[in-house]
């Protein structure tokens, strides 16, 4: 599974990215802003996106209009500390596959992708 991992925090990537080695994930490509990571998007296949809302540059609602002008089947997880209902509607109503709050556990991070991929974690 090929996992593009976008949030404006190296320290979050991190953290997501050691979450993702723990169940066995380990392609993961990295983009600190939503333009980056529509650039990585569009220069390379991927099984999933998990993106940060509040980003430099593009946020990650943008980045996930943008996604689905281009996909509508890749599965795009919003991993944000913004969980008020509004928000979490709004990226429901643009498509957005599903909804992490941070901090979250491995576990939760798991529950997300065994329901979005094939691919047991």
């Amino acid at each position: 599974m090929k996992v593009l991992l976008v949030d404006d925090s190296g320290t979050m990537r991190t953290i997501q990215r050691r979450c993702l080695a723990k169940l066995g994930i380990e392609d993961v490509a990295e983009a600190e802003d939503g333009q980056q990571a529509l650039q990585l998007f569009e220069a390379a296949a991927f099984d999933l996106v998990m993106t940060d809302w509040n980003m430099p540059h593009m946020d990650g609602l943008t980045l996930l209009q943008e996604i689905r002008k281009r996909n509508k089947q890749i599965p795009v997880i919003m991993i944000t500390t913004e969980a008020e209902r509004a928000r979490v509607v709004t990226a429901i109503q643009h498509g957005v596959s599903d909804y992490l709050v941070k901090p979250f556990t491995p576990d939760g991070l798991k529950e997300k992708l065994e329901r979005w991929t094939t691919t047991r974690v």
